[in-house]
C-alpha cells in the first residue's frame, strides 16, 4: 500500500512538506518554512519521520515555505538524494542564505533562541548534495524504486511538479504551485494531461472565484492609470512584493508602462534580496522557459538600487518595489510602510496575495483613517492612521479556481488530494471537484494524517 502523510504541522498554507510511503520506500515532497510562525513551531513536523527515513527529497521551488528547512531535512537524513531544477537550485541557495541572515536578525532582535536553524556553512555543504534536473527527463530515484519526472509548473522560475511512478505501478503526481496562465516573464505550466492515477494539487485560491472578465491585460492596465493618478500630482508608490517570482514579474511590466508612456518617467527603487534574486533570473534568461528568451531585465528597466542598509526616504513622484510582500516585519516594505500609512497624497498597492494573519492583509483590510499596526500581531507595534490610498491587483503566480478544476477534469484521476489552501479554500474546492470529477475519490488531509493512496 501506498501512503501519503501530512507533515505541514497547520491546515493552512504554511511549511509545506508530505510524505509518500510504498513499504520501505520513502520520499518527501518540499520541506518548507512557516511564513507566520516562529522558531521551531516554523518547521514541518518533521519528527513524524520517525523510522520511515526517505531515501529521496523532491524541492518543487525556492520560496521558503517549501525550501526554508531542507538544510534541517538534509541534517536529519544525510543520505538522501535531494531532486530539484536547476533554476530551483539557483535561486534557492540565494533564498536560503538570506534566511541565515533574517533568523540571525530575529534571534538578535526578537530572543527567538532557535534561530538560526542552520548556517551559512552548513548550509554551503548542503547544496552540494543538490542534484539539479532537467524538465521531462525521467530518472530514477529511491534506490532505482521510483522513476521520477518533473515538470514546468510556471509558477516562478525553476517550479516544478513531480511525476512518481512506484514500484506497484500507481503514478502520483504532486503540482506544488502550478500557474497555468502565462505571465510577464513565465509561460505557463507544461504538465501531464493523461496517465495519472493520484493528483496531489494546491488550491490556493479554491475559495476565491476569480472577477468576471478579468484579464492580466485589464489589470495591468488599471495599475497603469493608479500609478498615474498618485504620482503626477506628486505623491509616491510602494508595491509591497515578494523578492521571488513577483519582483521580477512587475519589474519588467513597469519598464514597459513607463516605455509606453502610460506612467511617469520617474525612478524606480528596487533593491535587496528582489536585486539578488533579479541578478540570477538574468543570468539564467537563455537556459529557462521564458516568453521573452534572452531578456535581461537590468538591461531593460531603469532602476535606482539601494542597499539594505541605506534604505531610501520616501521622495514624492517614485515607486518602490519593495519586498516582502506579506510586509513581514524585519523587511524593508513593512519599514516603509510606516512613512506610506498616514500621507494622504502616497498609494501602497499589493500585486498578489496576503496571508489573512500578516500586516499586509491589515493594511489592505483597514478603513480610512483606521490605525494599523505593523507587528507580528494586530496588537503588536506602533500604531499608524491609514489615511493613504490602497489599491489591490491580481497577478497571482497561482491558478484561479477554475484553471484547477478543468486540469484536475482533463486528467481525470482516481483519487484527488488537496493541500496548500486553507480549510475553506480545500473544503470549497473539494465540494467543486465531487461534482466536476465525479468517479474521484476527494482527500483534504489534516496535519498528521496518514491516508493511503490505492
Amino acid at each position: 500500500m501506498t501512503t501519503f502523510t501530512n507533515l505541514t504541522g497547520a491546515a493552512e498554507i504554511g511549511a509545506n512538506c508530505y510524505l509518500i510511503s510504498s513499504g520501505s520506500t520513502h520520499l518527501v515532497l518540499d520541506a518548507g518554512m512557516h511564513p507566520k510562525k516562529i522558531g521551531n513551531e516554523a518547521k514541518p513536523q518533521l519528527e513524524l519521520l520517525d523510522t520511515r527515513i526517505p531515501q529521496s527529497i523532491f524541492i518543487t521551488h525556492a520560496h521558503l515555505d517549501h525550501i526554508g528547512v531542507l538544510p534541517v531535512l538534509q541534517d536529519l537524513f544525510p543520505g538522501a538524494e535531494v531532486n530539484m531544477t536547476d533554476a530551483t537550485a539557483e535561486i534557492g541557495g540565494a533564498m536560503l542564505h538570506n534566511s541565515v541572515n533574517v533568523m540571525s536578525a530575529q534571534r538578535m532582535f526578537d530572543g527567538v533562541a532557535e534561530y538560526p536553524f542552520f548556517t551559512h556553512g552548513e548550509l554551503e555543504r548542503a547544496e552540494k548534495q543538490w542534484q539539479r534536473r532537467a524538465y521531462e527527463q525521467s530518472f530514477l530515484t529511491a534506490n532505482g524504486e521510483v522513476l521520477a519526472t518533473l515538470y514546468d509548473a510556471g509558477h516562478i522560475l525553476g517550479s516544478c511538479g513531480v511525476l512518481l511512478e512506484m514500484r506497484d505501478g500507481l503514478r502520483i503526481f504532486y503540482t506544488g504551485d502550478v500557474q497555468f496562465d502565462d505571465q510577464s516573464l513565465i509561460p505557463g505550466a507544461s504538465f501531464p494531461e493523461e496517465g495519472v492515477d493520484v493528483l496531489i494539487m494546491e488550491c490556493t485560491h479554491g475559495a476565491t472565484p476569480r472577477i468576471k472578465g478579468y484579464t492580466r491585460q485589464r489589470e495591468l492596465a488599471r495599475l497603469g492609470h493608479c500609478i498615474r493618478e498618485v504620482l503626477t500630482p506628486g505623491g509616491a508608490v510602494l508595491i509591497p512584493v515578494f523578492a521571488l517570482g513577483k519582483s521580477q514579474e512587475i519589474l519588467y511590466e513597469l519598464g514597459r508602462l513607463r516605455e509606453k508612456g502610460k506612467i511617469p518617467s520617474m525612478p524606480i527603487f528596487f533593491g535587496g534580496l528582489g536585486a539578488k534574486v533579479t541578478q540570477l533570473y538574468d543570468r539564467l534568461s537563455e537556459s529557462t522557459p521564458r516568453l521573452h528568451p534572452g531578456l535581461r531585465l537590468f538591461n531593460e528597466v531603469e532602476i535606482c538600487g539601494f542597499s539594505n542598509r541605506e534604505l531610501p526616504s520616501v521622495s514624492p513622484g517614485n515607486i518602490y518595489l519593495i519586498s516582502s510582500g506579506m510586509m513581514s516585519p524585519h523587511t524593508l516594505s513593512n519599514t516603509l510602510a510606516a512613512q506610506f500609512l498616514p500621507q494622504p497624497h502616497h498609494a501602497i498597492m499589493f500585486v498578489g496575495y496576503s496571508d489573512p494573519d500578516s500586516p499586509a492583509a491589515r493594511v489592505k483590510s483597514a478603513k480610512q483613517g483606521e490605525q494599523v499596526r505593523l507587528g507580528h500581531q494586530p496588537n503588536v507595534g506602533q500604531a499608524y492612521p491609514r489615511n493613504c490610498r490602497v489599491e489591490c491587483f491580481d497577478f497571482s503566480g497561482h491558478a484561479s479556481r477554475d484553471a484547477l478544476i478543468s486540469y484536475a477534469r482533463r486528467l481525470n484521476p482516481r483519487h484527488i488530494v488537496l493541500v496548500h489552501g486553507d480549510f475553506e479554500a480545500r473544503e470549497q474546492m473539494s465540494s467543486l471537484l465531487c461534482e466536476a470529477v465525479p468517479n474521484a475519490r476527494i482527500s483534504t488531509p489534516m496535519p498528521a494524517e496518514e491516508l493511503p493512496l490505492n
